[in-house]
C-alpha cells in the first residue's frame, strides 16, 4: 500500500488530496457490472476536504466531493469510506466501500444515483438508497423512492417503492421492479426484461394498463399482463385478465380468463358520443 496523504489535511481554499490503494483482490471494480477489470489495477481515491487512513481500523475515509476510481468505475460521494483487510496472498483487499451523500456510480454505459450506497465485496451486491434512486443504462431508466439493489453475479437490479422504468415516452410503474441485464452486440451491458409487481401501472402516448402483475420484454417492447387487467385509450375501456401490450405500435390484445370463464369486457363509445356523459360509462381503473 502507498500513500500520498495519511492524516486529515487542513482546509486552505480547496485542498485535493489523493490516496492510492493497490490491493490483490478485484471485485470491487465489478460492481453494477461496470467491469471488472484488471485485478491488479490500483484504487486511487481523492478529496477536496483531505483523506484520513485509519490503518488500525483498517478503514480510509475521504471527505468532501470523495471520489474513488478504478479503470473505467467511478463512485463520487460527500465521504467514502473503504474498508480494507488482508488478503491470503498476503496484501490487502476492499472489503466494503460505503459512500454518504450525493452518491453517483459511473461507468461509460451505465450510472445511478442515491443518498447512500454500500457495496458488499463478497456478495458482490450495491445498495442504494434514498428519497429518489436513478439507474441509467443506454436508452433505459429505472427509479425508486426507496431503495435499489444491483446482485452482480445474478446480473439483476431491484428497485423498490413506487419504481418506474421509462423509455421515451413509456413508462412501467410497479410497486416492485426487477431488471434483467445481459451483454448486447457490442459488449455494453443492457436491459433487456423487466419485471413488475403489485399496482402495475402503463403509460403510452396510446393507452393507460393497470394489473396485478407485469413482464415487459424489452426487446419486442411487448409487456405482458396479468390479473385484473384493464386497459384505457380516449374513452374507451377493455377488461380482463391477461393481456399484451405492445409499447411500440400501441397494439393491446387482451384474453378472457382460464377460470371461472369470465370473457374479455369493454366500453367502446363512438365518436360522436365520447363527450356525452354516459351513466354506464366504465369507472376510472384508478378509482378501483
Amino acid at each position: 500500500m502507498r500513500c500520498r496523504g495519511r492524516s486529515l489535511l487542513p482546509r486552505v481554499a480547496v485542498v485535493t488530496a489523493a490516496f492510492l490503494l493497490v490491493f490483490d483482490g478485484g471485485a470491487w471494480g465489478q460492481m453494477l457490472n461496470f467491469g471488472a477489470g484488471d485485478s491488479d489495477q490500483p484504487i486511487e481515491i481523492e478529496a477536496d476536504d483531505g483523506i484520513e487512513w485509519q490503518q488500525d481500523n483498517e478503514v480510509v475515509v475521504a471527505r468532501g466531493n470523495a471520489r474513488a476510481i478504478r479503470g473505467e468505475v467511478e463512485v463520487r460521494a460527500d465521504i467514502l469510506r473503504a474498508y480494507y483487510r488482508k488478503s491470503e496472498a498476503g496484501g490487502n483487499e476492499i472489503s466494503r466501500l460505503d459512500a454518504e451523500g450525493s452518491v453517483e456510480i459511473s461507468s461509460q454505459t451505465e450510472r445511478a444515483w442515491g443518498d447512500a450506497g454500500v457495496y458488499d465485496v463478497e456478495k458482490a451486491v450495491l445498495v442504494l438508497s434514498g428519497r429518489k434512486v436513478r439507474l441509467t443504462s443506454g436508452e433505459d431508466e429505472i427509479t425508486a423512492d426507496q431503495q435499489l439493489e444491483y446482485f452482480n453475479v445474478k446480473q439483476m437490479a431491484v428497485a423498490r417503492g413506487n419504481a418506474y422504468a421509462r423509455r421515451g415516452e413509456n413508462s412501467l410503474r410497479g410497486d416492485v421492479l426487477v431488471a434483467h441485464f445481459r451483454r448486447d452486440q457490442e459488449g455494453k451491458n443492457r436491459i433487456h426484461r423487466v419485471e413488475a409487481f403489485d399496482n402495475i401501472h402503463i403509460v403510452t402516448p396510446q393507452d393507460e394498463a393497470w394489473a396485478d402483475r407485469g413482464v415487459y420484454d424489452v426487446e419486442t417492447s411487448i409487456a405482458t399482463l396479468t390479473g385484473e387487467v384493464t386497459i384505457v385509450r380516449g374513452e374507451n375501456t377493455l377488461a380482463g385478465c391477461t393481456a399484451e401490450v405492445n409499447l411500440e405500435t400501441g397494439i393491446s390484445r387482451l384474453k378472457s380468463c382460464k377460470e371461472g370463464g369470465r370473457r374479455v369486457r369493454g366500453l367502446l363509445l363512438p365518436e360522436d358520443r365520447k363527450q356525452i356523459d354516459s351513466p354506464d360509462k366504465a369507472k376510472d381503473p384508478s378509482e378501483r
